[in-house]
C-alpha cells in the first residue's frame, strides 16, 4: 500500500487562497462577509435580472407582427416567477392572446405564438402552465 504524503494544506490555507481572489487586503476579503450577505447579493442580483427573449423567440415576435406592451412584458415576467416559484422548468405562459414557452431556470422565453397559430391547442415539453 502507498503510504499518503502529506501535501494538503489546512482548509484555512485553502480558504484563503481561494476565497481572497488575490485581494491583499485583509478588510475586503470575501472570508469576512457573512453567508447572509452573500445571500442578500446573490438575491439583489436574481430580482434584477429581467426575462429575456431567445434569438428563435425575438424571430418568431417579428415574423409573426407580435408588439408587446410595457404591461404586457410585465404580465409576462409574473408569470415567470409565478412558475419559478412553483419549481417549474419549461413552463407556458398565456398573455392575452399571446402563448409562451420560458425557460425558467435561464429566466429565457424559448418562442412565442398568438392565438391564430395554437388552434391545436398542444403545447409539449412543459411543466406547467400560467394563464395571467
Amino acid at each position: 500500500m502507498n503510504k499518503i504524503s502529506n501535501q494538503f494544506s489546512s482548509i484555512e490555507q485553502i480558504t484563503d487562497q481561494y476565497l481572497k481572489h488575490g485581494s491583499t487586503d485583509s478588510a475586503s476579503s470575501v472570508s469576512e462577509l457573512s453567508f447572509e450577505d452573500i445571500l442578500r447579493r446573490r438575491q439583489s442580483v436574481d430580482e434584477n435580472s429581467e426575462l429575456k427573449f431567445s434569438k428563435h423567440a425575438s424571430m418568431r415576435l417579428q415574423s409573426r407582427n407580435i408588439e408587446l406592451s410595457s404591461e404586457q412584458k410585465e404580465r409576462l415576467e409574473t408569470g415567470a416567477e409565478k412558475a419559478e416559484a412553483k419549481g417549474m422548468k419549461e413552463s407556458l405562459v398565456i398573455v392575452d392572446s399571446y402563448s409562451f414557452i420560458v425557460n425558467v431556470p435561464n429566466k429565457t422565453v424559448v418562442t412565442a405564438m398568438d392565438q391564430t397559430e395554437s388552434k391545436e391547442n398542444i403545447y409539449t415539453n412543459i411543466d406547467g402552465a400560467v394563464i395571467i
